[in-house]
């Protein structure tokens, strides 16, 4: 059975192998912090009462509160909780923002519960873990599955409790009740941030042909950023399949036609394929923004991309990675490239404990420099150790990390 907290560790260790880490340390990244499991009742709309299943796991604060997400999906388990707070603690510590690792999750699909059952569930979350949350303790934030309005729910359960005013407990929160302008295209736009800074360094000094996989809120921003820097985006997919052109996709008509149909498919003036054929297509960069998983042993030896930019969290699987190295393909790794995300996640906690409200000029302007610099430093540690960028924004990571510890 896949394990992805298994998958995390042998990362690590992999590190380790290329940079020694003292044993005292190691010992202590390959244990979280701490593991909570909790039971959440919730009376249904029927009036029965149903047993929700919770977790949080606060993985590292060397650097900072744990921060990290609250996923709601049906697979939800301590060992994927486990894994995505490593990758937080890592993510935070590769831009250098003052936040450690955590993450948080209910097994549920919130698709089969009423709004009313919804709120109950994630105001019950709050209820059973308020004694571990707090602004300068633990910062939940939205992930797979929920919502700003739910971290609004969450924010005002735990204001009731605590009576805390600042809101500084949770971000992701839309804008009217304290959320941060920009939030919503800050992993796109912090990738596009991370690619401008890495293309000269790879060589790249024209516009590219780039295919999309993904048109949820990551994908559909990455298709517009792209497409108006002056790239040629030759495919976009959702979960029903792609939209191809070689020639180039309209991607401002193309999101209009995704919203009034449902789907990218049967876009006028391009070809329906499939998501498996999207990511073997021929271009010069290729942008997972969907699923976990999606590039195997299986499919790596047909990508031809020339760069990947991960956008969305793990979408190739560890064994890939020497395959796509060996054909010579750049990858710029998902801590690094999707990390946008929780800088601006940061960014509203700590407006919220300031009581500012900056415009999103300021907040892109205060977020391109860290995204910008944290590149450099994880492109300039792949050069020293001559090692690829992802083992580079691992250890550059790791470093910062157990120095703080």
């Amino acid at each position: 059975m896949y394990n992805p907290f298994e998958k995390a560790m042998m990362q690590l260790d992999k590190a380790s192998q290329i940079k020694k880490i003292d044993d005292n340390l190691m010992a202590r990244l390959r244990q979280p912090d701490r593991n909570i499991e909790v039971s959440v009742p919730v009376e249904m709309d029927d009036g029965s009462v149903k047993i929700f299943h919770g977790y949080r796991v606060e993985y590292n604060n060397a650097l900072g509160p744990y921060k990290g997400g609250v996923r709601y999906h049906p697979s939800t388990d301590i060992n994927e909780v486990k894994a995505l707070a490593f990758w937080m603690a890592l993510k935070c510590a590769v831009v250098d923002i003052p936040m450690g690792g955590g993450k948080g999750g209910i097994a549920v699909d919130p698709k089969e519960l009423s709004e009313n059952e919804l709120e109950k569930l994630s105001r019950g979350w709050v209820q059973k873990l308020s004694d571990i949350l707090g602004p300068y303790k633990d910062v939940p934030a939205p992930d797979v599955g929920t919502t700003p309005e739910i971290m609004a729910w969450m924010a005002d359960e735990f204001g009731k409790i605590t009576s805390d005013t600042t809101g500084a407990v949770i971000t992701g929160k839309p804008v009217e009740k304290g959320g941060s302008l920009g939030r919503s295209t800050a992993t796109a736009q912090g990738g596009f941030y991370v690619f401008e800074a890495l293309k000269g360094f790879l060589g790249i000094d024209r516009s590219l042909t780039t295919v999309i996989q993904g048109c949820g809120n990551a994908g559909a921003n990455a298709a517009s950023i792209w497409y108006k820097a002056g790239h040629k985006v030759i495919a976009v997919s959702d979960s029903k399949g792609a939209a191809y052109n070689p020639d180039g996709l309209d991607v401002d008509k193309l999101i209009v036609h995704k919203s009034e149909t449902g789907s990218v498919l049967d876009f006028a003036g391009s070809e329906n394929i499939s998501n498996e054929e999207l990511l073997e297509l021929e271009c010069d960069l290729l942008i997972p923004a969907a699923f976990e998983g999606v590039i195997t042993e299986k499919n790596a030896n047909n990508i031809k991309a020339k760069t990947i930019l991960e956008i969305a969290n793990g979408p190739i699987c560890p064994a890939s990675d020497e395959i796509l190295f060996n054909k010579g393909i750049t990858i710029i790794p998902d801590i690094l490239a999707n990390a946008g995300g929780v800088v601006v996640s940061y960014f509203e906690w700590d407006q919220n404990l300031k009581g500012e409200k900056w415009t999103e000029q300021e907040v892109f302007g205060k977020l391109q420099p860290i995204m910008a610099s944290s590149a450099v430093a994880v492109y300039k540690t792949a050069q020293e150790l001559n090692i690829n960028l992802r083992m580079a924004a691992f250890i550059l990571a790791i470093q910062r990390i157990t120095q703080a510890i």
